[in-house]
Formats: C-alpha cells, structure tokens, sequence
C-alpha cells in the first residue's frame, strides 16, 4: 500500500476515533458487550427496545482502544481496555450499570446448543415420551447417560437426568440429543464484559445480581436490624409503636404483681383479689373439715 492511498485511510480512521471520543462524552457510562451468538434480529429487537435508553454501536477495537487512551475527562476509563477483546458492542447510557446489566439479562432466550457452548443452566432430561420410535436414537441416547425403555412403539427416559452441570462445555454427542429432544440450554443475548461508570469499572460478575438471594439478605438484615432494636429498645420508626405497646404491657403486668392500684388496673387488681380470697376460702374450708373430730 502506498503513501498515496495510505494517507485517506488514516484521516478515515482518526475521524472515526474523534466521532467516538465525542460520543463517549456524551454518556454517564460506557460498557463493551460480547456479541457472540448474538442473533441479528435479537440485537435489532434489543436496540428497537432501549432506544432511549442506551445507544448500541460496533466499532472496532482498535478505533475504541485508541479514543478511550484519548479521553482525558473520565479518568481510569482507559481501563476498560482489556475487555475489548473478540466480538463487541459498545454500549452507552446514562442509566445504572446495574439495571442496565438487568435488562440485559432478562432479554435473553434460550437456544439449541452447538458443540462446544457452554450450559447457561444444569441441563436435566426429564423422564417420559421422546415421541422418537425405536432405532439409533436408543444408543445415543444412552452414550449421555440417559437409561430408556420401549413402551407403546416410542422411546421412553426412565428418569429425570442431569446430563450437563451449569457451566459445562456441551460435546458434540451431547448436543446432537438435546436437538433431538428439543431441549434448549444455551442462552442467546447480550452479555456485559464491563462498564465504567464514576472513574470505576464493573466486571460481568460484579454486574450480575441474583435477585431471589439479594431479596433474601434484605428480608435478613431487617430481621436482624428489627430483633436488635426491640432488644435495645432503641426507638426506630418501625419499631417505636411496638415498643411502646411492650412498655405498657411490662408496666401494667408489673403493677398488677405489685398490686399497685391505677385506673386501668384497680378492675384487675380487684378480680385478683377476689380469687384469692376464693382460693384461701377454699383451703380454709379444706383445712377445717380435716380438723374436725369424726362423728
């Protein structure tokens, strides 16, 4: 290549990095997303969906290694660069990294695995009609663990089977069987590298959030929280009433022992000593009819 048609590529390339630094700017946060077994129509969906909220763009990476080194305003967003590697997608908005990284999540569908995809989830063959009639199918079925009788012309798996844990690299044998069954365990969508946000850089693990167990250590925390003020009796909005309602009944039961007369216990204090006295009536008695000479 000559200096001749060297030289338009490089002013092709330097306006792309100046288009990007301004664009950058322009957002609270910027992540990079792996576009691998990302379908085209789920990408266009996904984009359709969060117009107004992130603005998707495939850039090269190394026209986005080259903007972000020149990006002097949001410091440490330089180090974002090692993700930039493979397929990517750069994501840019103002929301949270977090909710973002939500929605994400739940966009995502289920497909047919390849060999070599990983389990999105433990993969279970559930026990019953394969609707498969008897052959070939029988062995291969076999060779990944599932036991299988014939029943009424069809195939049947005896039992649920977990074929393949989460995290698993499906083989060739595997995923040929859960085709045939129709069982989809890979998951297809966007899949957040990174983000930056404020000078600090989340990872894929950090941005994933489990809500069933984040819920969960709330429910937790405020029962702690809940037990230690009403044993401290320390006088938290949610906890003041029913401190209030466990100081009056200690200070009425404390009267009511100490036979300690006030308008809402004189009623109780009275009935208690009525029983009393119907008790030691009753031993009394009791003590005489023994005293007395037999007849």
């Amino acid at each position: 290549m000559t200096a001749t048609t060297m030289k338009p590529l490089l002013q092709e390339k330097a306006k792309e990095v100046e288009e990007l630094k301004k664009l950058i700017e322009q957002y609270q946060a910027i992540g990079v997303a792996n576009l691998q077994k990302v379908r085209a129509a789920q990408l266009q969906e996904l984009k359709k969906k969060l117009r107004n909220k992130v603005y998707m763009k495939v850039v090269k990476n190394t026209i986005t290694r080259r903007a972000l080194s020149e990006i002097k305003e949001k410091t440490g967003i330089e180090d974002i660069e090692p993700h930039l590697m493979g397929s990517n997608i750069l994501l840019l908005t103002n929301l949270n990294p977090f909710k973002l990284a939500l929605l994400f999540e739940q966009s995502k569908v289920k497909i047919t695995a390849k060999t070599g995809d990983v389990a999105a989830l433990d993969v279970i063959v559930p026990a019953g009609n394969t609707g498969m009639p008897p052959g070939p199918i029988i062995s291969q079925l076999g060779s990944v663990g599932l036991a299988t009788r014939i029943e009424s012309g069809s195939v049947w798996v005896n039992k649920d089977t977990l074929v393949a844990k989460r995290g698993d690299v499906i083989n060739e044998r595997l995923a040929s069987v859960l085709s045939k069954l129709g069982i989809k365990p890979v998951e297809a969508g966007l899949s957040i590298k990174a983000m930056y946000e404020d000078g600090v850089i989340f990872t894929e693990e950090q941005l994933h959030l489990n809500l069933a167990v984040y819920k969960r250590d709330i429910e937790t925390a405020h029962m702690y929280a809940f037990n230690l003020s009403m044993t401290a009796a320390y006088p938290a909005s949610g906890v003041a009433p029913l401190l209030l309602q466990k100081a009056h009944f200690d200070a009425y039961n404390l009267a009511i022992y100490g036979s300690f007369p006030t308008r809402e216990t004189i009623k109780d204090l009275l009935r208690k000593a009525h029983m009393e006295m119907l008790s030691l009536s009753g031993v009394i008695a009791e003590k005489k009819e023994k005293a007395a000479p037999p007849s």
